[in-house]
This record gives structure tokens, C-alpha cells and sequence, in this order.
């Protein structure tokens, strides 16, 4: 899979880092799509001649890998899964081909803005960093000595910016989860996870390029899947339409998700 995508990225005009800058969106409204890895080659395909591919390092699909903390009772979680519009994730995202890694606090508002807070932190100190609990206290609803890890995920991520430089693409490949409190670690090679992320609902390209491949908006939070396929005895009914959307979209390679009863 990587290779294929790779080669057609090839393709692409770049965008260095330096350029992303302009595109940062730290408040922004998001939207995503979960694709299968056939629709992923064609969405490249057409995706073409509107946007321009990040490079760093020469690399056009980096490595990630995100930590995600939540409280004893995964309030965090809950909130998400019950629905609640407003809303809070704490994760430390390292990108693994340059060493650096940030504690980040996301929090959602009930407009469905998504507004985004970060520190630079070394991966092996995590929330034990100097600094870190003024900046909990200044950003996040929760303590330091509230919050325990609970579920880790690596994947690969090609990311996209339009001509215009007025909205920026993710998209997630190769996703793989490990949940610290079960052991558990399953792998979804059948899917890629696309975001779009733009400050206010302004045209965007992607959205018709989608739209080609009968493609929908579809919520996917990596904390919340993840969780539910490391966890069996994690309560999820209000995620099963969630977890059914997602087989169908995989077709007979989604064997990985599982929608149980309670």
C-alpha cells in the first residue's frame, strides 16, 4: 500500500514545513471521511491537480505516534462516545522521522470548532515535563494526577494543501492501536482516515472530489475506535452505528471491527 501511494505522490508538487506554517489552524472546523485503501489510490489520483503534498525530509508519509491520556473512569471517552458537543482530548503526539514531541489539549466547542493548545515535551518524560501541569492548569479541565494512559496508536500520514493555501488535508494510513491498560493491539490496514481541516465553511475541493467517489462524512475518532477494538469490555452502544459504517466501508478485509452487544 505504501509504495503504491507513494509513487503516485511522486507526482505531486511539494510544500515544504516552512510553508505550512501559513496553514497552521490550530482553530479550525474539522471534517472527516473514512475511505477504503482502494478509494485512498483513487482519491490521490484525483486529488492531483489541487493540491500540493508536504515533504519533510524528502518523505512524503511520515511516521506518528500519539499517546492518549483519560482519567481513572475515561471521562474523556465517555464524553465522546455519549455524543457531547463540548468536549476534551489530552495526547502527546510524537513524529517519530524527527524526534519531536508535543503534549497537546484539543478541545471541541459547541459550534464544532476545534481549538487546539501544545507544548513541546521529551517522549520518555511525558506529563512528568517540567511545565506541564501550569500548562494542564492554563488549557485542560483535568490535573496531572488525574490522568493515567490509556491507549497508544502509530500510523503513517500524507498530508495535502490546497493551491490556495487556505485549507490543509490529512490523511491517516497503516493505523495501528495498543491499549496500555488490556495489552490488546489490533492493526487497520483496510481503511485511511481523511480530515479536513479549514477555518470556516469556505469551498473546498476535496469536498467534490469525494463526493465523485460517493464518499460521506463520517465521524472517526481514533481515541474512541481504537479503545473499543482494544477493550471487549468496554461499553460502546452509542458507537455501534459507528463500528457498522466502518465494516461496510471495508468491506471483507474489515474483520478486524466488531460490534458486540450489552
Amino acid at each position: 500500500m505504501f509504495a503504491g501511494i507513494s509513487h503516485i505522490l511522486s507526482d505531486y508538487q511539494s510544500v515544504t514545513l516552512q510553508e505550512m506554517q501559513q496553514v497552521r489552524l490550530m482553530n479550525r472546523i474539522d471534517t472527516k471521511y473514512v475511505v477504503s485503501v482502494e478509494q485512498a489510490y483513487a482519491f490521490f489520483r484525483l486529488a492531483r491537480a489541487t493540491y500540493r503534498v508536504q515533504e519533510i525530509r524528502g518523505r512524503c508519509m511520515p511516521r506518528y505516534h500519539t499517546l492518549y491520556w483519560d482519567t481513572e473512569n475515561k471521562a474523556m471517552f465517555h464524553a465522546h462516545q455519549l455524543g457531547r458537543r463540548v468536549r476534551e482530548k489530552i495526547r502527546m503526539r510524537t513524529y517519530v522521522d524527527t524526534g519531536n514531541s508535543f503534549l497537546e489539549v484539543k478541545n471541541k466547542n459547541n459550534k464544532g470548532r476545534t481549538d487546539k493548545k501544545r507544548m513541546s515535551v521529551r517522549r520518555d518524560m511525558g506529563l512528568s515535563e517540567e511545565g506541564v501541569p501550569d500548562f494542564l492548569t492554563q488549557y485542560a479541565w483535568y490535573r496531572q494526577e488525574e490522568l493515567t494512559p490509556h491507549l497508544e496508536n502509530a500510523f503513517r500520514r500524507v498530508t495535502l494543501v490546497n493551491h490556495q493555501m487556505t485549507e490543509r488535508l490529512t490523511i491517516d494510513l497503516g493505523i495501528v492501536f495498543h491499549n496500555v491498560l488490556t495489552g490488546n493491539q489490533i492493526s487497520l490496514d483496510d481503511f485511511a482516515v481523511i480530515e479536513l481541516k479549514r477555518d470556516g465553511l469556505i469551498p473546498s475541493p476535496v469536498r467534490e472530489i469525494l463526493r465523485t467517489l460517493r464518499v460521506r462524512p463520517m465521524g472517526f475518532s481514533k481515541y474512541c475506535v481504537g479503545s473499543v477494538l482494544t477493550d471487549p469490555f468496554l461499553r460502546h452502544n452509542r458507537m455501534k452505528i459507528r463500528l457498522r459504517q466502518l465494516k461496510r466501508v471495508g468491506g471483507a478485509g474489515a474483520g478486524a471491527i466488531r460490534v458486540s452487544s450489552y
